[in-house]
Formats: structure tokens, sequence, C-alpha cells
């Protein structure tokens, strides 16, 4: 049996040929400014850098896909306009896109470059994804993580498209694309201006017995000083509903489904997606190296081990989220 495709995160040139060099079979990555949704400072590519990058990964038998996955400000476009035209003058496997009047410009402008349905644009069911494949000739779409591996299976059955699923990092609880809780205690919309709970916007500070984690205005984790003090996004903050306090989406968590891979294989999917882009290149080469591993032994037939990255995750805990339905 081919093993999946494995497609790693690179938020900078080291990144990307850690990824390559630890077995990636394609690289993700963006240039730094807001085309992409990881637009943290010290990230991303310059336009040097991406035409550099693409060429040493091609060099190495690995692909790169250009994520343009923000929407483009209304009656603004150009800047993504031309992030897909360099990207495809760099000579990038494929763009990750997200907003429609982006993938028809792709499409119109540059129809030789392969278009990828960005997770941000929320496609989950069949009618959904024909459409976009239909229309805009899209070739693969990244699926939210809301759905369970026997609905991705049923997907795949009514799809002519490929599918990439996420399989180890970052875990976003809300439906990818429509999450407005960030954008209401920042002001800045992670769809758009590319960062979800931007560390500008950040504080902590000790109350007592008490470490505060804040966003904005607003107070999201309170933990005692010597425990682990999670990255304070909204949905993963605590909440109080009457009587009851606690985490109400997820706690906070990494997603982890290296167990699943046999499952995902059957269930039809082409390839599985590291998330990572802000982590550093150490993470990436360790990640990288272990899905490696595990994807083909699962190729094999072999046996694959799990919990092997538990102590790079967020709190130290790992969940399978909604691909076994085990969120609240």
């Amino acid at each position: 049996m081919k093993p999946l495709e494995l497609v790693c995160p690179a938020g900078t040139p080291a990144a990307l040929r850690a990824a390559v060099e630890a077995g990636a079979d394609t690289v993700y990555c963006g240039f730094r400014d807001e085309t992409n949704a990881r637009n943290f400072p010290g990230l991303n590519f310059s336009r040097a850098e991406m035409e550099e990058s693409i060429d040493y990964a091609h060099r190495r038998g690995s692909k790169v896909l250009v994520a343009i996955n923000t929407f483009p400000r209304a009656g603004a476009p150009e800047l993504w306009r031309a992030a897909v035209d360099d990207a495809a003058r760099f000579g990038a496997d494929a763009v990750i896109l997200a907003d429609v009047g982006l993938l028809d410009y792709a499409a119109n402008h540059q129809p030789g470059l392969r278009r990828h349905l960005s997770v941000q644009a929320a496609a989950a069911n069949p009618d959904a994804i024909n459409f976009y494949a239909e229309t805009f000739g899209v070739r693969r779409v990244v699926l939210p993580r809301v759905l369970t591996v026997q609905e991705i299976a049923a997907i795949n059955r009514e799809i002519e498209c490929e599918t990439e699923v996420f399989v180890f990092g970052g875990l976003c609880v809300m439906a990818e694309g429509r999450c407005a809780l960030s954008a209401y205690a920042t002001g800045r919309s992670p769809n758009m201006n590319g960062a979800c709970s931007p560390a500008s916007h950040v504080h902590y500070k000790e109350e007592g017995s008490e470490l505060v984690c804040g966003l904005g205005d607003f107070t999201i984790n309170r933990v005692k000083k010597d425990a682990p003090a999670p990255y304070p996004t909204l949905c993963k903050g605590c909440f109080q509903a009457g009587d009851y306090q606690g985490h109400v989406f997820e706690d906070p968590a990494s997603l982890d489904a290296a167990t699943l891979i046999t499952e995902f294989a059957s269930a039809g999917v082409t390839a599985l997606k590291i998330e990572g882009r802000q982590r550093s290149r150490s993470y990436t080469k360790t990640v990288v190296h272990t899905f490696r591993k595990a994807v083909e032994a699962q190729a094999k037939g072999l046996p694959i081990m799990a919990n092997e990255l538990q102590r790079l995750t967020e709190g130290q805990t790992t969940t399978s989220g909604a691909y076994s339905k085990t969120w609240r």
C-alpha cells in the first residue's frame, strides 16, 4: 500500500529545510504578509526566500504548497492576487485558497497552478466540495476538524477531488473560517488579518497564588503559579455558566490522530497534514520524522506507536478531537 502523503508546516526557510530533510513529501508555507493565516511577527517567507525554498525542496524531491488562505479586504484584492501570481512564477506545486473571488482569479489567470481548498473555507459536505471542484477546478480539499472518520469516508464516496486531514498539532475547535471570538476580543480577525489570539494582545499577570492569562480585555484562564499556563485562546478558555465553571468547548490540548492513520487510509484520505507553522524548526524536525515512520509503518501493515510526541503538545495533553466524537 502506498503511504499517505505527509504535508508538513514551515514558518521559516530553516523550518522548510528541516521538514524536507526529515522526510516531508510536501511542505506548506506562506508569504510574510496578511495573505496567510499564520501572520505572526518573525514568521513566513519573503519573495526571494520563497523562490529559493521552492527550488531547494524540488531538488530534494519534495513539493511546496503556498497558503494564501485569508480573505481579501473589500476593494483591495491586489495583495492576494499578487501572492497567487508570485506562487505560480516561483514554481509552487499548488496554492491553498479559501476565498471564492481569489479561487476565481487563480482559475482564470493561473490555470496551470494547482488549486487546493483551505480548511478556512470550512467545506464539510459533498455538495460544497463538489461546487468548489466543478466551479474552480479545486483538486484537493482540506477538511475542517469537525468530522468523524466515518463522515470523512462518506464524503469521499461522493466527491472526485482529493481530501487532506489534520493529524497532529494545534486544534481549532471552532469551524474554521467562521470564528469571530478572537476578532471580538482583539479587533483583529483570524480569517482576514491572519492571526488568532495575536501575541500583541496576550498578557499575563500574577494575582495572589494564581497566574491570570488574558487576551485583550478578557481573562481567559486562571491557573496556579506552578501549573502549566495554556496560551489564551477564547475557544479553549474557562467559562462560567450558571453553577458550572470550566472548559465549555474543549480543554487546552493538541490533536494527535497517529493511531487513526490506518482508518484515514481506509476512508479514502489522500494526505495527512501536520499543523505548526508558528513552531520551531526543532519541533518541525521531530514531528515530521515521527510521522514519516508512522505513515511508512501503516503502508507496511505494521503497528503505529501512540503518544510518541506528547511532550510537544499543548499542556502535554492530546485528543483525537471530532474524529472519534470525544468532544463535549
